[in-house]
């Protein structure tokens, strides 16, 4: 079996590929990643099992991939611009995430292979809590109108050209792998590298905003198992059904660390924030028969475990 991942040395790809290579020893797993957020470090537990390949998902037609993609199974797609604020500070992005869609599409189309990619909660923007994927969607910014450009393109492909797809809408994502992406990293991360060396992390706000944080060996188990599916075209949320407050995730960081360290509150300066995401997992549960196992303690024990170089 030959399985396409993009994004791949990225923070949830790079975690996604260990699973695929416990999953799938014999098959032959080739990453393609522009190196944007991802790392070659991320991917250093499997470097020997996969290909890696430098190149951008929009430019992939002119990518030199291995003789192994001559025919390809399955594509797992998560090179896509992950943070709004990337968007914001340049929207021709979003002219990238649609390009880069549409070349995987007709990969997908040309192998006659199945694509599960990587949607976002973020699209919900506005949308009261519990979120469901029935909900309706209003434009928001850069970030949420190329995913939600993404997902109709995937329909579109699958009316037009038979092409199979499952985007999945991810919920505020953390874990290993995540270091390379800075300041574009959760915000749970963000604030325990902080309270980790002592200092006070930052809120935007009072720190009653809440978000559905879901661990990513959770996300990447639910994308596989989407794979599995013999689905035609879904959009599936990809959460825990439970959510947290800032204040919520910075008193269980201190409990995890013994520490009392307090937050430093700033006035909110994003337009259009997000007060709480919260997920309907219904769908998830009924066609993918998951529901997610990793609560916030346990994920915050593993990441706080982890060597720095592993973060």
């Amino acid at each position: 079996m030959n399985i396409l991942v993009t994004g791949g040395a990225g923070f949830i790809g790079s975690n996604l590929v260990e699973l695929l290579v416990k999953k799938h020893p014999d098959a032959a797993i080739t990453v393609v990643d522009n190196f944007h957020t991802g790392h070659r470090n991320n991917l250093k537990h499997v470097a020997k099992q996969v290909t890696i390949v430098e190149g951008a998902v929009e430019e992939l037609d002119r990518v030199a991939l291995p003789s192994t993609c001559k025919h390809i199974d399955q594509i797992y797609h998560l090179g896509i611009y992950s943070s709004s604020p990337m968007y914001k500070e340049n929207p021709l992005l979003v002219g990238k995430v649609l390009n880069g869609m549409i070349q995987i599409l007709e990969l997908a189309r040309k192998h006659k292979a199945p694509v599960v990619w990587a949607s976002s909660s973020s699209v919900y923007n506005g949308v009261k809590p519990p979120h469901r994927e029935d909900a309706v969607i209003d434009v928001t910014d850069f970030y949420t109108e190329a995913r939600l450009a993404c997902e109709r393109l995937a329909l579109l492909y699958n009316k037009l050209h038979g092409v199979r797809s499952i985007g999945m809408r991810f919920f505020s994502v953390y874990g290993p792998h995540e270091k390379h992406k800075g300041r574009f990293a959760n915000i749970i991360s963000q604030f325990l590298w902080e309270m980790e060396q002592g200092h006070a992390p930052v809120v935007y706000g009072d720190g009653s905003q809440r978000r559905d944080f879901t661990f990513v060996t959770d996300i990447v188990e639910g994308f596989w198992l989407a794979m599995q599916t013999k689905l035609d075209y879904e959009i599936i949320n990809l959460g825990t059904a439970t959510n947290y407050s800032f204040n919520e995730v910075i008193e269980a960081i201190n409990t995890q660390l013994g520490t009392s360290i307090q937050p430093q509150y700033i006035g909110n300066p994003i337009k259009n924030y997000v007060p709480e995401t919260n997920a309907d997992i219904t769908k998830m549960q009924r066609l993918l028969k998951f529901t997610p196992r990793v609560k916030l303690a346990e994920g915050l024990k593993r990441i706080a475990e982890l060597p720095l170089d592993e973060r």
